[in-house]
């Protein structure tokens, strides 16, 4: 009997894997206000969460509610905020996309209406609102697919702050491992074959090779699933020279 893969005992979901709640501070999302309702708010405070490379926004609304959203670059402690379908086209307003121009640049988008925003969420990303239609309002990814959202989801204008965090390296493992660690992430990631074959269905043997095949079934065992899981098509792609 072997021990169990270390992706096989994370997913079990142990207190050893989880995001430790210490330096936590608020969920970072919209206030769940109603869509024809119209807010004003100030930045009050500029604040970092732990494992989060975006700053947060602490907002105090007119009503006296406070929350705190991902804050767009050029934001700053004393900034005016408005919240609503009425809000101006500017840095840092959250509207609905129905009513956002096309090519407008918006981050913290919501999936679904009252979600709190879901997508563009890390430090310097952003998204484009690329077309109104009657379907819906689609919008341009960071990674070029496209998506069709719910006229009544909202977005902020403007682009989050913090890009270019991964930039700098990280020169020693020991900041790597806690920046993982805060993120609840795996490091450092050890390769099956480097382990022993009681740990890894990889592992063992004289030299460091996998010895049966890397695609593995979409329902295999729990301690066989490693690998290429249910792959279609595995290799280098080669494309064929023309014969003239």
């Amino acid at each position: 009997m072997g021990k169990r893969p270390l992706v096989r005992r994370r997913g079990r979901g142990g207190m050893q894997f989880r995001v430790s709640a210490t330096g936590k501070i608020a969920p970072a999302k919209y206030p769940s206000f109603e869509l024809s309702e119209n807010h004003d708010g100030e930045i009050i405070d500029l604040v970092h969460e732990r494992g989060r490379d975006v700053p947060l926004a602490k907002v105090r609304f007119n009503d006296g509610s406070i929350s705190f959203i991902p804050a767009v670059i050029g934001a700053k402690v004393g900034s005016q905020i408005q919240f609503g379908l009425k809000s101006k086209i500017a840095d840092g307003n959250v509207i609905s996309i129905q009513n956002i121009p096309d090519g407008t640049t918006v981050c913290n988008v919501e999936k679904q209406f009252g979600d709190g925003g879901s997508f563009m969420k890390s430090a310097g990303t952003d998204a484009t609102v690329f077309s109104h239609e009657d379907k819906g309002v689609t919008i341009k990814l960071p990674s070029g697919k496209f998506t069709t959202l719910n006229p009544k989801n909202r977005a902020m204008i403007g682009t989050l702050a913090g890009g270019g965090v991964g930039d700098r390296p990280l020169m020693r493992a020991g900041v790597a491992w806690r920046r993982f660690r805060s993120k609840g992430q795996k490091y450092p990631i050890v390769r099956g074959v480097a382990q022993g074959a009681y740990n890894h269905p990889h592992g063992g043997g004289r030299h460091q090779h996998v010895g049966q095949s890397s695609t593995v079934s979409r329902n295999a065992p729990p301690g066989a699933k490693v690998g290429s899981i249910a792959a279609r098509k595995t290799g280098r792609a080669r494309i064929k020279e023309r014969k003239k």
